[in-house]
């Protein structure tokens, strides 16, 4: 009897201080990770709210493909817990692994401009959380608000500039290293 009550203060209190101390609701945590993406950073908390509209959440489990190379690319997807790896294959069916992306990081961004079927595949390593955006409901909000819209725009832009630049310095650093006989920097 005296274990039993023991428990139920030990829960009361429990309960207390977690609700004091509570954990950021989903919204406020999904509107962190939006904030921290370049696409939306520079998104006030209106903004975030009208974009929380059009977000789906979707789960993967480990092992689960998030999309298969050739797919139609239909929207942009923000990890929210777990790990997703991007692989291609190439002519001889090797897999070749891209990218790993973990928390935090997005993928999938260049289907929002051009909706062209998928370069590569996405896995996932573990289980799952993401919030996608499909290009049909970014569509309808940048008509709907179309300087938000063109904000968003201009930041898939960027990302794409920054990637291209940083793929043309690898590009150049492997042509360097073959006309050096593999020796960078000598």
């Amino acid at each position: 009897m005296i274990l039993k009550e023991e428990k139920k203060r030990a829960l009361h209190s429990s309960s207390f201080w977690a609700n004091i101390f509570h954990q950021p609701d989903e919204k406020s945590d999904l509107k962190l990770s939006l904030n921290a993406i370049p696409l939306f950073e520079s998104f006030g908390k209106r903004d975030l709210s009208f974009l929380l509209n059009i977000i789906h959440n979707r789960n993967y489990l480990a092992g689960e493909y998030v999309f298969h190379q050739g797919d139609p690319g239909i929207g942009l997807y923000l990890i929210r817990d777990g790990e997703v790896q991007i692989t291609r294959e190439d002519e001889s069916g090797n897999q070749i692994i891209l990218a790993t992306f973990s928390k935090g990081d997005f993928f999938g961004e260049l289907a929002l401009v051009d909706g062209e079927k998928r370069s590569a595949s996405a896995i996932a390593i573990t289980d799952v959380r993401a919030a996608v955006i499909f290009k049909p409901d970014l569509d309808e909000f940048i008509l709907k608000y179309p300087k938000k819209g063109i904000r968003i725009l201009n930041g898939i832009s960027q990302i794409v500039v920054k990637r291209l630049r940083s793929l043309n310095e690898d590009f150049f650093s492997l042509q360097s290293d073959n006309k050096n006989g593999g020796k960078h920097g000598t």
